[in-house]
């Protein structure tokens, strides 16, 4: 009911910058929630950062004052600005919302973008 298409990953040196964009598309009713994931060892994925619809933000400790995350309501994007890039930051990135749909509301997934950061 919720399609996300990621876009904006690759291939960078550390220090560099990437900009990642998560567009949702379908039978939509409201974003609530917006965010990039991304997997840690043992666990299942990890919050890199999250955005409300009014905006409010929440990061990753590794991330503060080198990501930022942001939304475009009327284009139901959300976009992840990755500054001073290290190799530990290289992992397949995943957008997730938590949307109101027609009868319920739910989590989606993207599929992934993959960031390398390599010299």
């Amino acid at each position: 009911q919720v399609q996300l298409v990621e876009s904006g990953g690759g291939l960078v040196q550390p220090g560099g910058s990437l900009r990642l964009a998560c567009a949702a598309s379908g039978s939509i009713g409201s974003l609530m929630v917006m965010g990039w994931y991304r997997p840690a060892p043992g666990n299942e994925r990890e919050l890199v950062a999250t955005i409300s619809s009014g905006g409010t933000t929440n990061y990753a400790d590794s991330v503060k004052g080198r990501f930022t995350i942001s939304r475009d309501n009327a284009k139901n994007t959300v976009y992840l600005q990755m500054n001073s890039l290290k190799p530990e930051d290289t992992a397949v990135y995943y957008c997730q919302v938590f949307a109101r749909v027609p009868g319920k509301i739910g989590t989606y997934w993207g599929q992934g973008t993959q960031v390398t950061v390599s010299s």
